[in-house]
């Protein structure tokens, strides 16, 4: 696939996107474009010439045709908290925000499933779904919109028990770069017909088209709950412990790895932990009997792992402030370090394999000479690194530290990204895991996007 030829965006376009939009739904000042340079990551900011809020499918739609009829770049953008680049228009051209396509189309609630708009924010949907006793599952941490959340099949800290996104969506509408609008999937939990278009577009990072509609999976909010911490003399008894807990068949919601680095931090925010390698964990359940023996089985293999310490709370005010402090840990860990940018990642692996990718991760830290921050959610074998810089001799280090974190994940079966997504900073990587499929990958994009116009510079490496 060669490198698409752009155009800039012209006075004649933003009279033509004016048309579309609206004069309200368009701005070329500097503060919304600079607003929309860059996400809540490490990599640098590119401005796009215009910035755009569509109000209906029909208006992405009409802004895609547009846009490819001129060879001008979109990058669809959700609310900006990606890590790994995948909203920065680094071609310029359009920066198309779904922020204000923000509605609860309909409640299904015999059906438990939800059909929203791209741009609604999750934690506002379920403060939304609450009314009805009802819940949707996944939990990014950052108030991310569900848009941008299926682009990146993102997932959080209940993957364990729910699932990430690609598990929680039954059917979308999509904006393809013709203007076409299609719906994929649907409402039907079995589904068996034709090809599985909607998790081909799940994960895409808007490479492919643009979601404008979303029908979602939703749970009735458990009767009961109770999290649990357990601190460990070292990290490795700590990470055996996950594999131990996953093996024992308790359906935890969470499985949480924290080091002794995050537990400082989570104190900063009220927390209260003791600074040792520790889990964080929770179980829901229906039925207070039932949970109250997870968690006391819980209790035994912590222990019977070397665990010094477990406290267990089913009170909703310490489970709000731990999981809160679990939350704000990176916004935690950057007043921490004032005058220093934080380079984070993520890699995952198969849970028999995390003990030794934790451990391989750190020996890599410790080697380069920098200061590494470890969380993760362990329960389906996923590790965030947070790496600070303040000078570029550091900046290096941690360049050849992500490499070799990644490699390391890649040579214990694992995946060069496991929530945050490709985006930039992960490009360089997908040949070297996925291979041939990769060119199988480029012929998709070349068949829904022959001009190169959606997301360009994100998933492939140039």
């Amino acid at each position: 696939m060669t490198a698409p030829t752009f155009t800039a965006v012209t006075p004649a376009v933003l009279e033509q996107i004016q048309a579309i939009v609206g004069e309200n739904n368009m701005s070329t000042t500097q503060a919304d474009i600079d607003l929309h340079a860059h996400d809540e990551g490490h990599h640098d900011a590119h401005p796009a010439e215009v910035v755009v809020w569509p109000r209906s499918a029909q208006q992405v739609a009409d802004m895609l045709k547009l846009a490819n009829e001129n060879h001008i770049p979109v990058t669809p953008w959700g609310v900006g908290t990606g890590l790994e680049g995948n909203s920065i228009p680094v071609r310029g051209g359009i920066l198309l925000s779904l922020q204000r396509m923000d509605k609860v189309v309909e409640v299904h609630m015999d059906d438990f499933q939800v059909t929203v708009e791209p741009g609604i924010p999750y934690m506002d949907l379920n403060e939304q779904l609450a009314r009805y006793g009802l819940f949707f599952a996944p939990d990014p941490g950052a108030n991310a919109t569900i848009g941008g959340m299926l682009a990146n099949n993102a997932a959080g800290i209940r993957t364990v028990k729910y699932g990430a996104l690609r598990d929680n969506v039954l059917k979308m509408q999509v904006a393809l770069a013709d203007g076409r609008l299609i719906e994929v999937g649907s409402r039907s939990i079995k589904q068996s017909s034709g090809y599985d278009l909607l998790h081909l577009f799940v994960g895409s990072e808007g490479t492919l088209g643009v979601i404008t509609q979303a029908t979602l999976k939703l749970l009735p909010v458990p009767e009961h709950m109770i999290a649990a911490i357990a601190g460990f003399e070292s990290v490795e008894d700590a990470i055996e412990t996950v594999v131990a807990v996953r093996g024992s068949g308790i359906d935890v919601a969470a499985l949480e790895f924290i080091d002794v680095t995050n537990t400082h931090a989570m104190n900063q925010a009220g927390a209260e932990i003791e600074p040792l390698p520790t889990l964080l964990m929770e179980v829901h359940s229906a039925h207070e009997s039932s949970m109250a023996e997870d968690i006391a089985i819980v209790q035994e293999i912590c222990e019977e792992m070397g665990a010094s310490n477990f406290r267990a709370t089913s009170d909703l005010a310490e489970r709000k402030k731990l999981w809160h402090a679990r939350h704000i840990a990176y916004e935690t860990l950057r007043r921490i370090n004032p005058g220093q940018r934080i380079w984070i990642m993520d890699v995952a692996v198969p849970i028999s394999n995390y003990p030794a990718l934790i451990a391989g991760a750190r020996r890599i830290i410790d080697e380069a000479g920098i200061v590494g921050y470890m969380k993760g959610h362990a329960g389906d074998g996923n590790i965030h690194v947070e790496l600070p810089f303040g000078d570029e001799e550091t900046l290096e280090k941690v360049h050849v530290v992500n490499n070799a974190i990644v490699r390391e994940a890649l040579a214990l079966e694992g995946t060069a990204t496991g929530e945050h997504g490709v985006g930039i900073g992960k490009a360089q990587f997908m040949e070297e895991e996925h291979g041939e499929s990769l060119n199988v990958m480029r012929s998709i994009k070349n068949l829904l996007d022959p001009n190169g116009i959606l997301n360009p510079g994100k998933v492939f490496p140039e």
